[in-house]
């Protein structure tokens, strides 16, 4: 079967599929499940692969609701990944649109299933739970769980359509102020206010962002502010994010950020202690063969892409796809599910995600991945030009 028979199969399945994959979408996203307790959505997902011809390993790399489903003919050929994401935020939901990144991914291999006997190599689903803040597939990276993978291909929803992506290396710090305890009106003079030592570190803090760099971000949140207002507060925390475009300069900054707080406490007399998070967020690395496969395969399928060119003056997020793509060659692109004015991790972008516009970019995502893997399968040439382009960028 040629190349694009093969591709107008996929695309025939899944939409033969649409009722099937919609309700996958909107399960998972009715039932929000928080990072490494996603056992709904990671069991329904695994069970709908299984149904339709895949071997399911649970709970692989020590990971509960980590899954890995493989399908593969027998016949030598690169292995491609699919990753699936399915946790949810606190609070919002599935604001950040995971029910159809999960969906999406394992819609796509299911639907390569159908032209399995035409495909050398392998297809890989892995479910990976905790990208919101757990750094699932950075634990799955240092634990094996990608080795022997050629090329991991994910979909994000958005309010832009691109095939490129950057993400800023991360760090999660944790700081608490210890002091003492007294009446705020009777004997205010007697105590230590451990909330006056993160109050003045997070003033610290916003008078540093007017001195780092414009690809950075410091943002946090207080977590303990103590227990009543006529006592003086003997405990505070806070929990903050660190973020930048590489590595380097994320520890420089970090040191600056714990000599915030560090300063707090000498102002107040507060004891502080902090604790840095042993799972961290790597910068994207980009593929750009493998961007521009995906993103000709979205043009063939009547969805704009935009240029490049046009997300390089905009901000992003992290991700622990980033830690994939430093050791898989790898894309992160995103599709849009709503309008730019609404905002991803709002309330609003969590409507969007079972939304009919959100329903056409699940599969649209579903197929564009499909499409690549069937190109990076069946065409020699290109997993040459992806390999070469992320050994070349290693060194």
């Amino acid at each position: 079967m040629e190349l694009s028979q093969i591709k107008a199969t996929v695309i025939r399945e899944i939409d033969q599929r649409r009722n099937e994959i919609v309700e996958m979408s909107s399960r998972i996203h009715a039932y929000p499940e928080l990072a490494f307790a996603e056992y709904k959505a990671s069991e329904w997902l695994s069970a709908w692969l299984e149904e339709n011809g895949f071997q399911v390993e649970r709970g692989i790399v020590g990971l509960p609701t980590a899954f890995r489903a493989s399908r593969t003919q027998g016949i030598d050929g690169p292995t491609v990944a699919l990753l699936a994401e399915y946790d949810a935020l606190p609070k919002i939901g599935h604001a950040c649109g995971h029910n159809i990144i999960g969906t999406a991914s394992a819609a796509a291999g299911i639907a390569l299933g159908k032209v399995a006997e035409w495909l050398p190599g392998k297809v890989v689903v892995l479910g990976t739970p905790a990208e919101e803040g757990g750094g699932g597939k950075a634990l799955m990276v240092e634990r094996g769980a990608f080795d022997g993978i050629d090329a991991a291909l994910i979909v994000h929803p958005g309010t832009r359509t691109r095939a490129s992506s950057r993400a800023l290396a991360s760090v999660t710090v944790d700081v608490e102020f210890v002091g003492r305890a007294a009446h705020a009106a009777a004997r205010p003079e007697e105590g230590i206010n451990a909330l006056d030592a993160l109050i003045l570190s997070y003033n610290n803090i916003n008078a540093l962002r007017q001195h780092m760099r414009a690809d950075a971000r410091i943002h946090g949140i207080i977590t303990n502010g103590g227990e009543a207002p006529n006592v003086v507060p003997a405990l505070a925390a806070g929990r903050f994010y660190v973020r930048a475009m590489d590595d380097s300069y994320l520890d420089s900054l970090l040191e600056r950020v714990i000599d915030c707080f560090r300063a707090g406490g000498q102002a107040t007399g507060a004891n502080f202690s902090y604790r840095i998070s042993e799972v961290r967020y790597a910068p994207m690395r980009s593929n750009c063969a493998l961007e521009r496969a995906f993103s000709d395969n979205l043009v063939s399928l009547g969805v704009a892409v935009e240029p490049p060119e046009a997300s390089t003056n905009r901000g992003c997020g992290s991700t622990d796809v980033g830690n994939v793509s430093q050791v898989v060659p790898s894309i992160h692109p995103s599709i849009a599910i709503a309008p730019e004015p609404v905002l991803t991790h709002s309330p609003e972008f969590a409507i969007a995600a079972v939304s009919e516009q959100g329903h056409l970019g699940l599969l649209n995502a579903a197929k564009a991945l499909a499409m690549t893997a069937v190109d990076l399968l069946l065409n020699p040439e290109l997993m040459a030009r992806v390999r070469e382009e992320f050994t070349k960028a290693s060194k």
